[in-house]
């Protein structure tokens, strides 16, 4: 046989291709051996683990979380409480990232089609999800290879199976370290879930590998505090230095990146414990560790934050207004952001804020951020910069318009997902509209300031902001958000 061709039969055991849909469900690579072959076996196993957790906080909004994946006998307890804690959150797309532990590569493999099947059944693939993702970036690619021999995100699999139903997946493994890649990934995600608060990213990762039982508690002590103190950066360099490990530590600091980016302020260790803690051998342990980051409790979103945004005194409004007008002269003058430092702990608020320019009443650049992404008044500085100078709607702000520019400043609640557009109150609610990877946002002041009707209101976000077509809302696939805002202004 030509050496061409042997070598194009290689390549296809190595790397299969994957060319009809029934091709695109992924068979278990370690059921048998890490977990139970047995259905019956493997659910009553994961029952025994969540029964024996000890009490495990189930109100949090989380929107991250950590779950060892080694064989369950060993860290299947340690899992059991990570899943204990967000059986109540409503999920319709859980991101499985783990790393790849066979095949070395460079950027991200995305499972993009089909499902993952495990003795309990089928779990299907967000494809919409997986497709926009793969669309994100040169470095992010479908390499089903990568995934043949591979545990990490499939040992995540039957807990998810055992504590949701119709929920999709997204499996993502990554390759060799870089910081760059961890950056881009979070970065995408963070785009791509915009206003959704269903997706859970799930990170899947052992600690220490083969130390003494007291050594390896000391490393993961250490890469946990820096986890609980959301330093991506220290962390990777920990990693990379070996004082502490972690083999998903790519895909965990991935996971830092993002919590700072979606405005994750609370992280919670739920459980710590390694291999020696399960069978007694202390000589040569792994470590194992549950984590979650959350947004607050559950139904906060909607006892509080919709209907009343935590009121801003007078005073407080005063001062966010003279940060954002010194913050726009400074800016336009010497093109210097101000360094905001502020005392007042409800200015620190971690809150969205939109900053919008008006020149003699008429319209001259507005930008926001719907999801909180740091404390509010270094958000309205940041807005009230980019407002000024990267509306594509409008040239930059120049000195001589100065005297002639009025800020108002909207303050946002969290948005909350409505079932159709029967809830939106005009006038009231600021709407956002989302399908796949468009999405577009109109201010609760733009149905006052127009006249629209509920009907043009939307379907002039539907064309004007996200590119859909104008009746897109109208279609069970869109997703239709409401929030609120405290509008105030200079004049």
């Amino acid at each position: 046989m030509p050496r061409v061709i042997l070598l194009l039969v290689s390549l296809m055991v190595i790397f299969p291709f994957y060319s009809r849909a029934e091709d695109m469900i992924k068979g278990p690579n370690v059921a048998g051996a890490f977990y139970s072959a047995d259905a019956k076996e493997l659910s009553d196993s994961i029952d025994n683990f969540e029964m024996s957790t000890s009490r495990v906080p189930s109100d949090r909004k989380v929107l991250i979380a950590i779950a060892p994946h080694a064989g369950y006998p060993y860290s299947g307890p340690v899992a059991a409480y990570t899943f204990k804690a967000i059986v109540r959150n409503h999920y319709k797309t859980v991101v499985v990232i783990g790393p790849s532990h066979y095949f070395p590569f460079d950027g991200i493999s995305v499972w993009r089609s089909g499902g993952f099947k495990t003795p309990l059944g089928v779990l299907g693939i967000d494809e919409d999800f997986a497709q926009a993702l793969l669309k994100e970036s040169p470095d992010f690619k479908f390499s089903p290879g990568v995934f043949e021999r591979e545990h990490s995100v499939e040992v995540e699999m039957p807990f998810l199976q055992k504590t949701f139903k119709d929920i999709r997946i997204v499996p993502i493994l990554m390759g060799n370290p870089d910081p760059k890649i961890c950056k881009d990934l979070a970065v995408a995600l963070n785009k791509i879930i915009g206003t959704r608060d269903d997706v859970l990213v799930l990170i899947s990762s052992d600690m220490s590998h083969y130390y003494a039982y007291d050594e390896g508690n000391s490393m993961d002590a250490q890469a946990l505090e820096n986890i609980k103190a959301l330093d991506a950066k220290q962390f990777f360099e920990g990693c990379m230095s070996r004082k502490f490990e972690m083999c998903g530590f790519v895909p965990v600091t991935t996971a830092l990146i993002l919590a700072r980016l979606r405005g994750l302020s609370h992280v919670e260790v739920l459980k710590h414990a390694n291999s020696g803690d399960a069978t007694g051998d202390k000589s040569r342990v792994v470590g194992y560790s549950s984590v979650i980051f959350y947004s607050g409790l559950l139904g906060q979103e909607k006892q509080g934050s919709l209907e009343a945004i935590p009121a801003l005194s007078k005073v407080q409004k005063q001062n966010l207004l003279q940060i954002a007008h010194q913050t726009l002269e400074t800016f336009v003058k010497t093109g210097r952001v101000l360094d905001v430092e502020v005392k007042d702990e409800r200015l620190k608020a971690i809150e969205g804020a939109f900053v919008t320019l008006r020149k003699h009443g008429a319209l001259r650049g507005c930008i926001g951020n719907i999801i909180a992404q740091g404390p509010l008044n270094k958000t309205v500085r940041d807005m009230a910069v980019a407002a000024a100078s990267q509306d594509p709607r409008f040239n930059p702000v120049v000195v001589d318009e100065l005297k002639e520019i009025d800020i108002e400043i909207s303050v946002l609640s969290v948005p909350r997902l409505v079932k159709d557009a029967s809830e939106i109150e005009l006038g009231r609610h600021g709407v956002i509209v989302s399908r796949g990877s468009r999405q577009g946002v109109f201010l609760p002041q733009v149905a006052t300031e127009t006249g629209w009707s509920k009907e043009e209101f939307l379907s002039e976000l539907c064309s004007q902001k996200a590119g859909l077509a104008k009746d897109a809302w109208k279609d069970a696939r869109t997703s239709l958000y409401v929030f609120t805002a405290d509008v105030f202004a200079e004049k």
